[in-house]
């Protein structure tokens, strides 16, 4: 027997034994799950004209949790400064379509590309610095990073300060402009799924796991692990820049301290979504983005007044009752739905593997 194949688990090595029949059926089953999300998807501002932003929003949290579980889930190093890239793409979308001369569309997509190569700079330069941190202490660093970049921006009077500043605005009514923004939201969410997803099943995504699992052990086997913490971060910042300009369309008017770094909301909200859906796994950010996002809005439409205080609750509840998330809790209650042979319950203090097998390596 191979290498490859004492390592794999035996849920795994069970599936690859699998008659071909079977395992063409599941591919089947999944390609249709995934036709059957891209036609909801598609049809959703349709079927409800009346909550386009909130659905646009939508896939900007799944975005943000597929992004910060990169870092936090796969390596295991919890950020608290992804904001800092989302920001930098509103900012600098906004000033260069506030500056040039270029049309609408061609401005937001000059824009997005500059916004992505600059939080890229960041994140390469910010990395290569505070990566060699662990714990604790990166943790702490990096929610320094938000609350840095929202002061800094509050008080540059080129990007209008304390003020904010005012993206160009969309050429044409209002629903038009939802839709077209939900859209766009949609297909930066889909191609950060697909990328992260083939991204992976690759050796790519083997190193950030060994990295999560036990650092000093990858490095004794050769791994530069300080590089491919930089790397994955580096992914995360691509999309979280590319994003920025989006959503500064949607909103229209970028703040530095309520869109932009956003720490206390976006900046945290990454990290519960991620926990609540099973981090170090490819749908459970998904999963925990669209129950965030549901549950909030619910909140933040019956309970008006008290809407920060159910949430706050509903944080702690996420804390204590879902420490592996909704996927780890699947994984434990359900273990035939993830091709395991036995029942045996994951210990609470156990990492989570990926729970899909859209993140297992190929």
């Amino acid at each position: 027997m191979s290498r490859m194949a004492l390592l794999r688990p035996a849920a795994s090595a069970a599936h690859a034994f699998a008659p071909s029949g079977g395992r063409v059926s599941r591919r089947a089953v999944r390609a249709s799950l995934y036709a059957g999300l891209a036609a909801l998807a598609l049809a959703a501002p349709l079927l409800f004209p009346g909550i386009v932003t909130q659905l646009a929003f939508l896939w900007l949290m799944i975005l943000f949790a597929l992004t910060w579980d990169v870092l936090g889930g796969q390596t295991g190093y919890n950020s608290f400064g992804n904001v800092l890239f989302f920001g930098l793409g509103c900012y600098v979308t906004a000033v260069l379509q506030r500056d040039t001369h270029l049309s609408y569309f061609a401005s937001l997509a000059t824009g997005m590309g500059l916004s992505a190569l600059v939080a890229l700079i960041a994140a390469a330069v910010l990395g290569s610095l505070i990566l060699g941190m662990r714990g604790q202490y990166f943790a702490i660093c990096t929610l320094g990073l938000g609350i840095a970049a929202a002061d800094l921006f509050a008080g540059w009077d080129f990007v209008g300060a304390g003020s904010g500043i005012v993206p160009a605005l969309y050429p044409g009514p209002v629903p038009e402009r939802n839709l077209f923004f939900y859209y766009l939201l949609f297909v930066l969410a889909a191609a950060t799924f697909l990328t992260l997803r083939r991204l992976y099943r690759t050796r790519f995504g083997a190193a950030l796991n060994a990295i999560r699992d036990d650092e000093d052990k990858a490095e004794a086997m050769g791994l530069h692990t300080t590089r491919y913490k930089v790397a994955a971060w580096m992914i995360a910042a691509l999309f979280l820049g590319l994003a920025g300009g989006p959503v500064a369309g949607l909103v229209g008017f970028v703040d530095p301290r309520d869109l932009a770094f956003a720490g206390a909301t976006y900046g945290v909200w990454m990290v519960l979504m991620a926990i609540l859906g099973g981090r170090g796994t490819l749908w459970g950010p998904v999963i925990g983005a669209a129950v965030f996002h549901t549950t909030q809005e619910l909140f933040w439409t019956y309970l008006f007044g008290w809407q920060r205080v159910a949430l706050g609750l509903v944080i702690v509840a996420i804390v204590v009752f879902f420490p592996l998330g909704i996927m780890g809790w699947l994984r434990i209650h359900r273990p035939r739905w993830f091709g395991e042979a036995t029942d045996e319950a994951v210990q609470p203090g156990a990492t989570l593997c990926p729970a899909d097998e859209d993140a297992r390596p190929a």
